[in-house]
């Protein structure tokens, strides 16, 4: 049974505007949109006093963070800045080309504990996380991360550079944070990002050579999450799979069967129920499709022993939507789930999946969605 209420609005992140569908009358709809043109990357919706947070690619103008006002539309915020680079000191990609030290996008956002009503977290490519106390007016490096010796063997994963894309904090002790990069692994603190380990036993890289497979590092993490009233259980979707753990990331295992495919990119969990969660497949590398033309989504109910593959309301037929890691979206009730894809495709599940509804299948490219 819901413990909230389900959400009635969904922000919807694309290449051409951000969009903020609603439900009214039983439907769902585009009420709004915001930034029309401009490629909006991510938002996050900060649960402590419902501000909107907006990352924008200009491209050559570079990324920019918006603000929800209390008029009702957004304001420039500071975007997180990295250090000059050190005279004489070079970094190089997974290519041989040099590490930029510069926000080239913004990839996570999450809001801080309960407690501290300002704080934020902010992941960016290449790889550096970022922490506001004051709702975004500024931004620091978290320099016992970047500086980590570690680091500068993180690689990269389709976008080439390290990424930072997942961000967990929990619930009970807001200093306990996870977080999740693009290839280096599942990282912890303990201390509110003071000091970190980096932890993802039991995950396997079968791209790298047999003697560096088990390597934590070496592990291309897609998606991190955790249960919110359970947080010792954390799920992963690995570009070679599916990945539970239930002693907050310190080990993990293998769920190697789950419907059509075990890869994919997004991941949500129950936010009380911790064997609950739901999957997005697709054929991996070269392909990165569906399986069969057929957009479904899985879901486990009992901790990844079996799954349910949901297809009610899906395109069964010529599907070729991706599904980013950003795009799978779950509300607070546990109940409504949304997704969208690469095709500017858009439908939400007021039924924990059984059943989908076509929201639009006209909407630019789709980044992200979040209820709000």
């Amino acid at each position: 049974m819901s413990h909230t209420q389900p959400s009635d609005t969904l922000l919807v992140s694309t290449r051409k505007g951000l969009f903020t569908v609603k439900r009214d009358g039983g439907g769902w709809d585009v009420a709004a949109v915001d930034f029309l043109g401009d490629n909006v990357t991510l938002t996050l919706t900060d649960p402590r006093d419902g501000r909107h947070y907006a990352a924008l690619d200009h491209g050559h103008f570079g990324v920019k963070l918006h603000r929800s006002t209390a008029g009702g539309g957004f304001e420039e915020i500071a975007t997180p800045t990295y250090p000059e680079k050190p005279e004489g000191h070079e970094e190089f990609d997974m290519w041989g080309r040099p590490l930029p030290w510069s926000t080239v996008r913004v990839w996570a956002l999450a809001a801080g504990g309960a407690d501290e009503p300002g704080t934020l977290w902010c992941g960016t490519l290449p790889g550096g996380l970022f922490k506001s106390t004051d709702h975004g007016a500024s931004w620091q490096l978290v320099r016992s991360l970047w500086d980590h010796p570690l680091r500068q063997k993180w690689g990269g994963g389709g976008a080439d550079l390290p990424g930072l894309h997942s961000i967990c904090v929990d619930p009970r002790n807001a200093r306990r944070l996870a977080i999740a990069v693009s290839t280096g692994g599942v990282w912890a603190s303990e201390d509110g990002g003071d000091s970190w380990t980096l932890r993802g036993g039991g995950m396997r890289a079968e791209y790298m050579p047999p003697e560096q497979a088990d390597d934590p590092i070496a592990q291309d993490v897609h998606c991190l999450v955790r249960c919110r009233e359970a947080p010792e259980r954390m799920w992963v979707q690995h570009h070679n799979g599916i990945f539970v753990s239930s002693d907050e990331g310190t080990s993990f295992t293998e769920i190697d069967k789950a419907g059509p495919s075990t890869f994919g990119f997004a991941v949500a969990v129950h936010p009380r129920e911790p064997d609950t969660a739901w999957f997005v497949p697709e054929i991996k590398d070269e392909k990165r499709i569906p399986k069969d033309g057929r957009l479904v989504v899985t879901r486990t109910r009992d901790g990844g022993r079996s799954f349910d593959v949901l297809t009610e309301g899906l395109p069964q037929r010529h599907a070729y939507d991706v599904v980013y890691r950003h795009a799978l979206a779950l509300d607070d009730s546990g109940e409504r789930l949304a997704i969208g894809s690469t095709t500017g495709g858009l439908w939400v599940s007021e039924d924990q999946g059984d059943r989908w509804t076509c929201v639009s299948h006209t909407l630019p490219p789709v980044y992200a969605v979040r209820f709000a």
